[in-house]
């Protein structure tokens, strides 16, 4: 079995018409045969084991289940690990609701994000990792002119987390137990 992250996007966040209550999601995550299926936060993560991670098999049960569709990305716990040890933009963890990390299941979707990478964000900061892009939202994620360009590039290909609870979710799969 595999420690596993599956990242739901967009569910449960601002005034979103997608509310689903984490038990909810939990017990469908656990009648697809996950098991030690934990939830984090309120906004659609969760860590659990799986023989085999499938991020289609989610998002169709989601679908069947609560009447419509969210993406999902699902993570291991080692390529979670990669995507923190890799940030190249150590500096924005001193803020961590100002730093986003954006995850996807296409190696496609961060290659368009990388047409960003021509252009000043100053004061924000930009970057491209092997398995995630890293946006610092200086003057905050709402306002930010580098989170509206991203999201237009990548559409709905990517879900994005906060510095704080990419940690979160580190702690809860076990990886790192004083990594918040």
């Amino acid at each position: 079995m595999t420690r596993c992250i599956a990242l739901l996007r967009g569910i449960n966040v601002g005034r979103s018409a997608k509310r689903v209550a984490m038990a909810d999601l939990r017990a469908l995550l656990e009648g697809l045969g996950f098991s030690n299926v934990r939830m984090v936060l309120n906004s659609g993560n969760a860590v659990f084991h799986a023989s085999r991670p499938d991020a289609a098999g989610i998002e169709e049960a989601f679908r069947s289940r609560f009447g419509f569709a969210v993406p999902v990305v699902v993570l291991t716990v080692h390529e979670l690990d990669a995507v923190i040890a890799q940030n190249p933009l150590p500096q924005a963890e001193a803020d961590p609701s100002k730093f986003l990390v954006a995850f996807t299941a296409s190696a496609a979707t961060l290659e368009k994000a990388k047409a960003l990478l021509a252009e000043d964000w100053a004061p924000e900061a930009f970057s491209v990792g092997h398995s995630a892009a890293y946006l610092w939202c200086a003057h905050g994620i709402i306002e930010s002119r580098l989170a509206k360009a991203f999201a237009r590039v990548t559409a709905d290909a990517t879900t994005t987390r906060n510095w704080a609870t990419v940690r979160k979710l580190q702690v809860a799969a076990g990886a790192h137990p004083n990594a918040a």
